[in-house]
């Protein structure tokens, strides 16, 4: 397996590096060191490697902007010292963090992590997370709609799930109430709490306490009953490629 390290502290990548090399949970036969964003983006323009240790904040800018600039789909395990908010944001939706300065035993925990769940491992959730996270400071609780001639705001504990349909946004209330929403789907989910929402497909954004009942049909066939029920009445399912991350979203909660 190859290793790369994201990380421009010298002392902190010698730590990391001597840790992995000599752990015995994933055989590692090369570990590739990368001082800069620079250095990574021109690394993985041609390269791939099995498993990233990334530092966020790097000399040259922060490691988010590495993936304006290449196309990564390689578990992630981000080295951090955000604050507990943005932590629950990692736990969610990457392979895990470490939260400087850490010990070994939290380098192995992760790397446990790793390697029981790389099988399932979805690196579009995982962007997504990302995403959430660097746009956290713009995140919505406040929803402004059009109710006949009157303006509503919505708290986001009011909101049951938002559906697209068609070119439209709207927002199902708890209460059983739809408005039109201005805005997409797409944009909308790096606006909203991770915690509490989450796109389950590419019509649906559920908040967690909208889903009623959870049917299995199979491993790569999830249902849920949402409550209110929606109006067009069709069946909502999870995508395969979100039922791992969903998973964790929905019961490994911190």
């Amino acid at each position: 397996m190859r290793v790369a390290i994201i990380e421009d502290e010298l002392l902190a990548l010698n730590y990391l590096k001597n840790i992995v090399e000599e752990q015995n949970i994933i055989q590692v036969i090369e570990i590739v060191a990368l001082r800069s964003k620079k250095q990574a983006i021109d690394f993985f323009s041609k390269n791939e490697v099995d498993l990233i240790f990334m530092d966020i904040h790097l000399g040259d800018g922060k490691s988010f902007e590495i993936f304006e600039q290449v196309e990564l789909f390689t578990p992630i395990i981000f080295i951090t010292a955000y604050d507990e908010y943005a932590l629950k944001v990692f736990r969610h939706f990457t392979i895990d963090y470490l939260l400087k300065p850490f010990e070994e035993d939290d380098l192995y925990r992760a790397l446990h992590k790793f390697a029981s769940i790389r099988e399932n491992y979805s690196p579009n959730t995982t962007l997504q997370g990302m995403s959430k996270l660097v746009n956290h400071h713009d995140e919505v609780n406040r929803f402004l709609v059009n109710d006949g001639n009157k303006l509503v705001s919505l708290r986001e504990e009011d909101i049951a799930y938002f559906f697209a349909s068609g070119k439209y946004l709207f927002i199902t209330t708890r209460e059983g109430k739809t408005y039109l929403y201005e805005d997409t789907i797409k944009d909308i989910i790096t606006k909203l709490n991770p915690l509490l929402f989450f796109k389950i497909n590419r019509k649906y954004i559920v908040h967690i306490d909208a889903i009623q009942e959870v049917i299995k049909h199979s491993s790569q066939k999830i249902e849920l009953k949402l409550n209110p029920i929606p109006e067009v009445r069709d069946e909502v399912y999870v995508s395969k490629i979100q039922i791992p991350e969903w998973k964790v979203w929905m019961y490994d909660r911190v």
